[in-house]
């Protein structure tokens, strides 16, 4: 079964698509879309295009465990996916993912407008490895 992690944005939303097997992250890429209904849809499709069994939503927990407005952007578009799509959604803890995603494309030279269009793919392979990771 394919696993299709979202790194869920304002602006820029990361995907990263596993194999077949669930094993490994393969296919990621970012879909730029300011509408939470439109972003729904688009994610919607990229999962049904890919066959995608699972989808594993980044859920921006603070620090010290709180939930705050990210957090519950991310428990709407679950809600949508779910409701609308009937698509299964798991709410993933993604604290740091972004963070360690700008480190981890500076240490390999990515600067400027290069990083910005990858770095919330990148994110989201770092919350599709962590599930993944999860469930060995």
């Amino acid at each position: 079964m394919r696993i299709m992690a979202v790194d869920y944005g304002d602006a820029r939303t990361g995907i990263a698509v596993s194999d077949e097997t669930g094993f490994l992250a393969g296919e990621t890429f970012v879909i730029t879309e300011w509408s939470p209904d439109r972003a729904a849809s688009k994610i919607a499709e990229a999962a049904q295009a890919r066959r995608v069994g699972l989808i594993v939503l980044g859920y921006p927990k603070n620090m010290d465990g709180s939930l705050g407005p990210r957090a519950e952007k991310s428990e709407n578009l679950a809600a949508v996916l779910r409701g609308t799509y009937g698509l299964e959604v798991v709410l993933w803890d993604e604290r740091r993912t972004t963070v360690d995603a700008h480190r981890i494309l500076s240490e390999a030279g990515v600067r400027g407008k290069k990083r910005k269009g990858t770095v919330d793919a990148v994110a989201a392979t770092l919350i599709l490895e962590g599930y993944l990771n999860s469930k060995r």
